[in-house]
């Protein structure tokens, strides 16, 4: 059966630049578009930003570092970091970075410059940040369309608690995580083909304290895996993430999964009780646009003239990639630029460049870019480079001190 449907939705508000998605990618895209002078909307579907490093719990701030103790990765990136952790970090406490100048502790046998931080503090410092900003942000509402004027965007329809409304833009940020901006303006999009594994972290609070319980998929590097940490499956099915049925078959799971492993936990522990559960879907890896570059985990170290800033591989010590301004839109709709893990890269590079630091390189340089231009294939890329310098990052490796 088909319900024929003829809407009229009205618009009810405008903005410069519209950022979709509260993630590190889309909280540095709209902080970074504030900060030029723009009139900026932020659209959450949660009631939290962090989206899923808050939501998700996924509570890693994986490495700025290359891991042999040279910082490639700055400007905001760098500003939420240490605003993660400015009421005190949970684990993985980088003393050799935040507490020492001396850079004979910042080695391939020494910590990288990674932490693990607080949710729920998180989330309401980087709101705080937002406002003071001037940015508006609405909580509870799903970007659920667009309206185009020939190659260009020019409203996003949305919906949340006050019904069906359009907010007219001259530039958008997907930074929804799913691409989901770019699907719906017919922009050319990439799935992830092998789909997600299972994942259900949650915190909880026993005789050993407070801690993050992470089962299933698990982010570990390279030089920490061996037999006794490699990933268990809670099942054997993948997840694409842009499906409606399996995304609530994937939270009934993973809270099943959590109770099976509490109930399990209780046997040594009668005192274990779950703290914090996730709230938003564990998915790391769904849709992508496909941008005018596309960028391979095999180009570290290489040069990239419209370079936008800096990322290294949180997998593994030494690589280093410089990120191409064209990895970030495709000429096809021309206002619309993304950030976070929607950007163009291979299926290999996905997993590097879907943590919160590239989240937030991408986002600062999507919310500059979207700040002084509504075209990006005419785009001034000296001028998105000198704000981006001016602002702290260094956009190239041999720039590096």
């Amino acid at each position: 059966m088909i319900i024929k449907e003829n809407i009229e939705t009205k618009v009810t508000a405008e903005c410069d630049v519209l950022v979709c998605g509260g993630g590190f990618g889309g909280i540095s895209a709209a902080l970074a578009a504030a900060r030029q002078g723009k009139k900026v909307t932020l659209l959450e579907k949660q009631f939290m930003l962090g989206g899923l490093g808050t939501a998700g719990l996924v509570t890693i701030y994986l490495p700025l570092c290359d891991g042999f103790g040279k910082q490639v990765s700055f400007g905001i990136v760098e500003e939420l970091f240490r605003l993660s952790i400015s009421m005190g970090a949970e684990d993985r406490y980088p003393e050799n970075w935040l507490d020492s100048n001396d850079i004979t502790k910042r080695t391939a046998t020494d910590k990288r410059f990674e932490v693990q931080y607080n949710a729920q503090l998180f989330a309401i410092l980087a709101e705080q940040l937002l406002l003071k900003n001037g940015v508006k942000i609405l909580y509870g509402s799903y970007a659920v369309g667009v309206s185009k004027n020939d190659d260009k965007i020019n409203a996003v329809i949305i919906e949340n608690k006050s019904g069906r409304q359009a907010i007219a833009v001259k530039s958008v940020v997907d930074a929804t995580g799913d691409c989901d901006i770019a699907h719906f303006a017919n922009a050319p999009t990439e799935n992830f083909k092998q789909g997600n594994v299972l994942a259900a972290w949650y915190y909880s609070f026993g005789k050993d304290g407070f801690k993050l319980n992470s089962l299933g998929f698990c982010d570990i590097p390279d030089d920490q895996k061996n037999e006794n940490n490699q990933v268990e499956l809670l099942v054997q099915k993948r997840f694409s993430g842009i499906d409606g049925d399996e995304l609530s078959e994937m939270m009934q799971l993973s809270h099943a999964s959590t109770l099976n492993n509490v109930v399990l936990k209780r046997n040594n522990d009668e005192t274990i009780v779950p703290t914090t559960i996730a709230t938003t879907p564990q998915i790391r890896m769904t849709r992508r646009i496909a941008g005018e570059y596309t960028l391979h985990d095999t180009e570290q170290h290489k040069y990239f003239a419209d370079s936008i800033g800096m990322v290294s591989d949180w997998r593994k010590r030494g690589p280093v990639y410089e990120v191409p301004f064209s990895t970030l839109y495709s000429k096809s709709v021309k206002n619309l630029i993304t950030a976070g893990r929607c950007t163009s890269v291979t299926d290999s590079m996905w997993d590097i460049m879907r943590v919160i630091p590239c989240c937030a390189v991408t986002g600062e340089a999507a919310g500059v870019a979207a700040a002084i231009c509504d075209d990006f294939t005419k785009i001034n890329i000296d001028e998105l480079q000198n704000i981006l310098k001016k602002n702290g990052v260094v956009l190239h490796e041999q720039d590096l001190a």
